[in-house]
């Protein structure tokens, strides 16, 4: 078995001609479309030239997807959400995608379900939706062969993130028939349960939500709940878990709030055998980080601490993966100081090789974690 993590800090490594399939397990690609307009089949260049001097800009940063990007990256699946700010946190910027009340957040939701279905069907050669094992074998398979076979179209299953669309745990047959396969119940504390910056444990209600899911198999994800709330459910919810883009709080010396996964939570997910998706945000990575600071400070060294701690508590390198949350609050003035794009993703092989890292070690917590997460519960 692996785990002889050396200790030492990799200098920056160009990566490799990239083959190692990439799984992210957090993006806000349909919010970002409602809220700034993004088109991800664009580039991020052209992305960014679009943008150029706008305002929105200096509060969330330049964009780090794009289809091309993705196709350089090697990135095979994105977990695509469903989100959308309570009222009580929006500004200017995101009130045209926040709601008041439950109408209101489902409602955008099934906007962003049409959105996700539009992008598909607009362009079939760069996305497809996953429903299935039987689409996700086919992307998979599709994928193989030389380094010149053409990269099948990014799979993306979509993920909600903040339940409060959901109005009645009853209910959850139609979000699975549309296309919904994964659930966060929090973002911050609603009537389920306990969220960042707003602790509490599992609601009577948020109880009969994780029953429900569990009956058709629905993928809990524990990021943004409140720690109380995840221990809950880990002992309640049978079906499968994971935690789509949160750190290990044990790394940022100082840090008091719920946001990211005590060591207890970490074991308890690994207990489970789920998945952590780590996240590239500098502010997530040192602590007291600002994006004043500038992101030289930052590398993705920091990132693979994540990781290597998380592969330590498991004995192995099977319960962790890469959740970026790229776009989603922030993009390239705060993600590390190699990454310009999602595609820099893949300068993570060469490093984790020579943190001791084996090949299939590294091909695992790139991509093949969450793939057998997706294998796990995905319907046939």
């Amino acid at each position: 078995m692996m785990l002889v993590s050396n200790g030492r800090t990799a200098p920056e490594i160009e990566a490799p001609m990239p083959r190692i399939p990439i799984v992210d397990a957090h993006e806000d690609l349909a919010y970002n479309a409602s809220i700034l307009g993004r088109d991800y089949s664009r580039s991020v260049v052209e992305t960014r030239r679009l943008e150029r001097g706008s305002s929105f800009i200096r509060e969330r940063d330049n964009s780090m997807l794009g289809w091309p990007e993705y196709l350089i990256g090697n990135v095979r699946l994105v977990f695509s959400t469903l989100f959308v700010m309570p009222a009580a946190h929006a500004n200017d910027i995101t009130r045209k995608a926040c709601y008041r009340d439950s109408d209101e957040a489902r409602r955008l939701c099934l906007d962003q379900i049409a959105h996700y279905q539009s992008l598909v069907e607009t362009h079939p050669d760069k996305f497809t939706l996953i429903r299935g094992t039987a689409d996700l074998d086919g992307l998979l398979k599709a994928g193989q062969g030389p380094e010149d076979t053409p990269m099948p179209p990014v799979g993306l299953v979509l993920l909600m993130e903040g339940a409060e669309s959901i109005q009645d745990p009853v209910e959850l047959g139609d979000w699975w028939s549309r296309g919904l396969r994964m659930i966060g119940p929090a973002w911050q504390g609603n009537r389920y349960c306990g969220g960042t910056d707003e602790p509490g444990p599992l609601t009577r209600i948020g109880k009969e939500l994780l029953k429900e899911m569990a009956a058709f198999n629905f993928v809990l994800d524990l990021s943004h709940m409140d720690e109380e709330a995840v221990l809950d459910s880990l002992d309640f919810y049978t079906g499968s878990v994971m935690a789509s883009h949160s750190n290990a709080a044990a790394l940022l010396p100082g840090y008091s709030g719920n946001r990211h996964l005590s060591k207890a939570v970490i074991r308890g997910l690994i207990e489970r055998n789920g998945v952590i998706g780590v996240v590239p945000c500098n502010e997530f990575l040192l602590a007291g980080w600002r994006k004043n600071d500038g992101k030289q400070g930052v590398g993705l060294g920091h990132l693979i601490d994540h990781i290597d701690y998380i592969c330590q508590l498991a004995g192995n390198a099977f319960h962790v993966g890469i959740g970026t949350d790229f776009d989603g609050g922030f993009g390239y003035e705060s993600a590390p100081a190699e990454m310009d794009s999602i595609a820099d993703l893949q300068k993570l092989a060469p490093m984790l090789a020579f943190r001791g890292y084996s090949t299939a070690e590294i091909e695992a917590v790139l991509g093949g974690n969450f793939i057998g997460l997706l294998k796990r519960s995905l319907p046939s």
